[in-house]
């Protein structure tokens, strides 16, 4: 598929107010949200929150920001541990509330919605959006699971976190404190799809069964499919879906709002917007017009 510039003749003011009618029109909108979003809001991986919240492992480690930082080696559990702990507190636990994520929620207030995510952080919950209409297809910071995904089953882990942080000292934790599977006893890890032991417990096979059974319920109405920050990594969970369903679907319309990487292939630009632009500033001119 060839990429192109959506709507190229409209100014950023045009498409702000054509954006503004699709909302107010839409009788159903799906949200596809990726890291861009979580970014927008403030919660970086790098730069001067990563620097000043991982100092000690920055100068031991060499770490350079959080993403490439999950998949150090690090030698033992206890210094696993330390660092991922605090990478879950930053960004779990010790958070606020996205303005983006709260203005979103203003945005589609009182319309009929579904949130499909790849965000981990739990942004979506913890700003209000019905749990029932979220599908978190990546995992959640929030919960541990075995390393070997020998059951089916998530822990929450906040208040071992917190004692993690709290115990720590030297780039480690106590080994009393690293996490071990209550069934095989051998190491945990944090529900994060990153290998093939990925564990989808009962909540999220009911949360992917709600998910499908929305589009099946509502292919043939007016929906309008809302891409928010998604990038090139894993296109497959969101972008490519929404093209297939924005070709497919007589009355589905695409919108794709992204900071230098919003566009969409020729085949679908007669049903498509696409806004260069960061997601904050958006939104937040969407909700005061």
């Amino acid at each position: 598929m060839r990429a192109c510039n959506i709507k190229q003749n409209l100014t950023f003011d045009e498409k702000i107010e054509h954006l503004k009618q699709l909302i107010e029109s839409a009788e159903h909108i799906v949200i596809g949200a990726g890291s861009g979003l979580s970014t927008a809001a403030g919660f970086t991986y790098g730069g001067k929150r990563f620097e000043v919240n991982f100092g000690p492992f920055i100068q031991r480690y060499g770490l350079k920001d959080m993403y490439s930082a999950g998949f150090y080696p690090f030698p033992t559990q206890e210094e696993k541990w330390a660092y991922w702990s605090r990478h879950i507190y930053l960004n779990r636990y010790d958070v606020e509330k996205g303005k983006p994520y709260m203005d979103l929620l203003e945005l589609i207030s009182g319309k009929d919605y579904f949130v499909l995510t790849t965000n981990v952080d739990h942004q979506f919950q913890l700003c209000g959006f019905n749990t029932e209409r979220i599908f978190a297809t990546q995992g959640d910071y929030g919960f541990f699971q075995c390393a070997k995904a020998c059951h089916k089953k998530l822990y929450d882990n906040e208040r071992i976190v917190r004692e993690m942080i709290k115990e720590q000292s030297d780039c480690k934790i106590p080994s009393s404190l690293v996490p071990k599977c209550p069934v095989c006893g051998g190491n945990m890890e944090v529900n994060l799809r990153c290998d093939k032991y990925f564990v989808e417990d009962e909540n999220w096979e009911k949360a992917a069964q709600r998910y499908h059974h929305y589009l099946d319920k509502y292919k043939n109405e007016k929906i309008l499919l809302l891409e928010l920050g998604v990038g090139g990594n894993t296109p497959v969970i969101i972008k490519y879906p929404f093209w297939k369903m924005t070709s497919q679907w007589k009355k589905s319309f695409y919108v794709c709002i992204n900071l230098n990487e919003a566009w969409a292939p020729e085949e679908i630009r007669r049903k498509s917007l696409c806004i260069n632009g960061d997601i904050k500033e958006i939104l937040s001119i969407l909700k005061e017009c």
